[in-house]
């Protein structure tokens, strides 16, 4: 989620996935999938740099958790991660 202010100063929480479009008409107003539109007082590359961060942020999170070890795991190896696509792509099939 990230947050946003609408034209009276109050701050909310919008889900960037639910975005369709944002247009500056001159005032910022963020249409999502389902017609809502919300007029906020961010600007439009104030809005993109809103939700690139927090679309880099999740990309981070996750990096990070891959590379955690599990408590209690033993490190997999080239050769185990090799066999698991493999058994991922013949799964597929």
């Amino acid at each position: 989620m990230i947050l946003v202010t609408r034209i009276n100063g109050s701050v909310f929480a919008l889900n960037p996935d639910l975005v369709e479009r944002v247009d500056c008409t001159p005032d910022t107003v963020v249409t999502l999938v389902d017609g809502t539109k919300y007029i906020i007082a961010e600007s439009v590359p104030e809005f993109i740099e809103s939700v690139r961060h927090y679309r880099a942020s999740l990309i981070a999170q996750a990096s990070r958790m891959e590379t955690e070890p599990v408590e209690g795991a033993e490190p997999a190896t080239d050769d185990d991660t090799a066999a698991k696509v493999l058994h991922l792509h013949r799964k597929e099939r």
